[in-house]
């Protein structure tokens, strides 16, 4: 199995509480119609070795398994184990994230994901940018929810 990491930091607009709740502990209440149809708790309590489904509107779904959650340092790790980014050549995708308060009230979101690769296969850098690029958009669409509606996830 080959093993390709990528490393990004993302800034936004909202706080690491927020942002974290948003993504992590709260994620089902966050509407995104536009990306999500819905969350669903396939096995656990939304705690380490839960396994989530989420229902994305164009059809398809992402299943992951949750393997650790701090709430305290807000970070989170989970691996993708279904899903249309997997395609042929990608066994899992394990991801972890870490959100940090920034000084002008927003944060900053550290990503590390790992592609475990069927076999020998080595990913292009043009393909985990695609995978990458379609992951950063859930941030974003979070983003402009929370930062639309400053109640939420307060």
């Amino acid at each position: 199995m080959g093993i390709t990491k990528h490393i990004q930091e993302l800034k936004l607009r909202v706080s690491a509480k927020r942002m974290f709740k948003a993504l992590v502990t709260e994620s089902h209440s966050i509407p995104l119609p536009n990306a999500i149809k819905s969350i669903e708790l396939l096995h656990g309590d939304g705690g380490a070795g839960t396994i989530r489904q989420t229902n994305l509107a164009d059809g398809s779904h992402v299943k992951i398994r949750i393997e650790a959650v701090d709430i305290d340092n807000q970070v989170s790790k989970y691996t993708v184990i279904e899903g249309p980014m997997l395609g042929d050549k990608i066994e899992s995708i394990h991801y972890e994230q870490k959100f940090e308060d920034s000084s002008d009230g927003g944060c900053v979101a550290k990503i590390v994901s790992e592609y475990h690769t069927k076999g020998d296969i080595q990913l292009k850098e043009e393909e985990v940018k695609a995978i990458n690029d379609r992951a950063l958009g859930f941030y974003t669409l979070s983003e402009e929810y929370l930062h639309a509606n400053p109640n939420v996830c307060a």
